[in-house]
């Protein structure tokens, strides 16, 4: 929990890592730029114990300082994600040495860099996977987990890539190998990640099919790009898997659901399948299963978080994702779908909303211009 810290209202005029050169001014590849004076606190939001949407609350804390490989960003929009809930809630813990404050993405500008960083400069727009923090008007991120906004982006849109973005690679493609026309079922297709996860598979060149839980919500799946979408309220998955692909199955399943899905997932999968977890919002215990289908068809099953990875695995996603999606981005074939923006002070209410379950796509927050 934060308190607030006493200011004696003098500004904050150096960062530890931060390269200086004469006169009060920084330097970086021997080119002077001027020093930004920052403040010495900054508004978060501040979840307190933890608890239910309402612990959200707007408090007072000390500004990060970069260490030599991060940059310092001044913040002007942050994603809403499921794990900022799960952390609000107890249940998803900062690894050591992140940041206690929520956020794990976050777009803006540059206005401090660390001693060892080379790419960025004070000024540069950029968007980030922060390692936490981004509920915040200043920010910390790994220069290798930092991007530049894609061409024609405002904060918003690219304050919504991030962690989409490095999941849905790292996990789709990389844990699931989803190669050229094979066929993948997304399960949450109108969530950021189910979103992110359809426009990617249809571009580069597979089978879409997406579940989700209202009539509404599976048009806005085919609009997205999916080749079908199943309402699970009214439908088995795994029956429409199996007729959709004429009792073949699909090649990979991308699955935030968990337990209360395992058993339909192994049906739905082809020979030489791959199910991929990355949430576990229906439960993360099986009671019972028949494990079967995993020998007899050689299935793969796999998952991954994101926050445990180092710097250098979520940089090698960063560069990955700026050769092969950026330019996508920059063209319109891909993009965030924004269903709602609040104020940073509104963190509640967007909570409110993302537990809800009505939204389709990103839920941000603005934090400045």
């Amino acid at each position: 929990m934060f308190r607030a810290r006493p200011t004696n209202g003098k500004p904050a005029t150096a960062l530890t890592h931060m390269r200086q050169g004469e006169n009060g001014r920084a330097t970086r590849h021997g080119e002077k730029t001027r020093m930004t004076t920052l403040p010495q606190e900054m508004t978060i939001i501040d979840h307190g114990a933890g608890g239910g949407p309402e612990v959200l609350v707007p408090a007072r804390a000390p500004l990060p300082v970069p260490k030599p490989d991060e940059v310092l960003i001044r913040v002007m929009a942050t994603g809403v994600n499921r794990p900022d809930v799960q952390q609000r809630s107890g249940n998803y813990p900062p690894p050591p040495g992140a940041s206690p404050i929520m956020g794990l993405e976050c777009a803006g500008e540059v206005i401090a860099t660390g001693s060892s960083v080379t790419r960025y400069r004070p000024g540069d727009r950029v968007c980030a996977l922060t390692n936490g923090g981004a509920y915040a008007e200043y920010c910390v991120a790994p220069e290798a987990q930092t991007l530049p906004w894609p061409a024609g982006y405002d904060a918003i849109r690219a304050g919504a890539l991030p962690e989409t973005y490095f999941t849905v690679w790292a996990n789709m493609f990389g844990h699931g190998r989803l190669e050229a026309g094979e066929t993948v079922l997304i399960h949450g297709g109108t969530s950021g990640i189910g979103v992110t996860a359809i426009q990617l598979a249809k571009a580069f060149g597979a089978r879409v099919f997406a579940t989700a839980g209202s009539d509404e919500k599976c048009a806005a799946c085919l609009r997205f790009g999916a080749d079908a979408a199943i309402n699970y309220r009214t439908a088995d998955f795994a029956e429409e898997v199996r007729r959709l692909t004429n009792k073949n199955g699909v090649d990979v399943i991308l699955d935030m659901v968990g337990g209360a899905y395992f058993q339909r997932n192994l049906r739905s999968l082809a020979w030489d399948g791959r199910l991929v977890l990355i949430a576990f919002l229906g439960g993360h215990e099986v009671e019972k299963a028949d494990l079967r289908p995993i020998m007899l068809k050689r299935l793969t099953v796999t998952g991954s978080t994101m926050r445990p990875r180092t710097t250098m695995q979520k940089g090698k996603l960063a560069a990955e994702l700026e050769a092969k999606v950026w330019p996508m981005l920059a063209k319109g074939a891909v993009g965030p779908e924004i269903f709602r923006v609040f104020p940073l002070a509104e963190a509640a209410a967007a909570h409110r909303l993302m537990e809800s379950s009505e939204h389709i796509g990103k839920i941000m927050l603005k934090v400045a211009d």
